[in-house]
Parts: structure tokens; C-alpha cells; sequence
């Protein structure tokens, strides 16, 4: 495939992740404490359980992309909602940290993330974008349950 046209700057790609993880990081400030581990529909995890998730697939992902390392493992684990949002800021700076050593040609490259996803690093990137977005879709639907109006999902200042 020839590259003949830049749809999106791999800064404004960053910047773009970092606006859905302010979206999710004021979910998980919002939603209430003694809900955060406990609270479920239908079988679905807690929303502790999706944050974890999320927070297992970001910084991991972009630590295989840079060190060709993919050997993090997730284990789930109690996680209070302060915990998370300790995590998710360290996660925060590590991303901008990380996501400028990805190379250039990087994005086209094939990769198999944690020994089992396959494609290019754009494709696998975007998995870990689009995971965090339906789990906050399911954070969203926890909100209406709790009888509580969520944040705008659309406001990613």
C-alpha cells in the first residue's frame, strides 16, 4: 500500500487518545466509591474490572511497540477507584512519554501484540482505543442504572 496521503499525524492521534482518556478518567472520578467494585448488570464486571482492563491494554500496548516486549501479563486484582485514578495519571504521563518513540515506519509494520493479536501497530493501537471506548460505554450504562446523569462523552477537554 502506497502512503501517498497523511490522514492524521501520529501527535494529533495522541492527542485524540489522550481526549477519550480525560472522557473515561472524569467517569471513573465520578462514579461512586462504594459502587466501583461491586456494582453490576447482567454479568457484566464491576466497573473496577473495566478500568483494570483498560489500564492493562494502554501502556502495555505502547511498551510492546517501542521495546518489541510483549510480555505483560493481566491479572485482575482489587482496585479501589483512588488506586484507579492513580494509575490512570501515571498511565497518562507514560503514554506521552512513550508514544513519540514509536518509528515512523512503525505504523505500517505487523506485530503480534501479547503473543496472540496480529497486524499493523496502527490496527493494534486502535484496538486498545476502541476497548477503552466500549468499556466506557458500559460505564455509561452503569451511570443510568445508578440513577446518575454521567459526564459528556463528547467533551474531551
Amino acid at each position: 500500500m502506497a502512503n501517498s496521503a497523511i490522514v492524521i499525524t501520529p501527535e494529533q492521534l495522541l492527542e485524540h487518545w489522550q481526549g477519550h482518556r480525560r472522557v473515561t478518567r472524569r467517569l471513573i472520578a465520578a462514579f461512586p466509591a462504594d459502587q466501583f467494585e461491586t456494582f453490576t448488570i447482567g454479568g457484566l464486571r464491576p466497573f473496577s474490572g473495566l478500568v483494570q482492563e483498560m489500564l492493562a491494554i494502554g501502556v502495555p500496548s505502547l511498551k510492546g511497540f517501542v521495546h518489541r516486549d510483549w510480555t505483560t501479563s493481566f491479572e485482575p486484582r482489587a482496585l479501589s477507584k483512588d488506586a484507579a485514578l492513580k494509575e490512570w495519571d501515571a498511565q497518562t504521563d507514560e503514554i506521552n512519554a512513550l508514544f513519540p518513540k514509536i518509528r515512523a515506519e512503525q505504523w505500517q509494520e505487523h506485530d503480534k501484540a501479547f503473543g496472540m493479536y496480529e497486524g499493523p501497530t496502527f490496527e493494534l493501537l486502535w484496538y486498545a482505543l476502541d476497548n477503552e471506548i466500549h468499556h466506557r460505554g458500559q460505564a455509561y450504562v452503569y451511570f443510568r442504572a445508578l440513577g446518575i446523569e454521567p459526564p459528556p462523552f463528547y467533551d474531551r477537554s
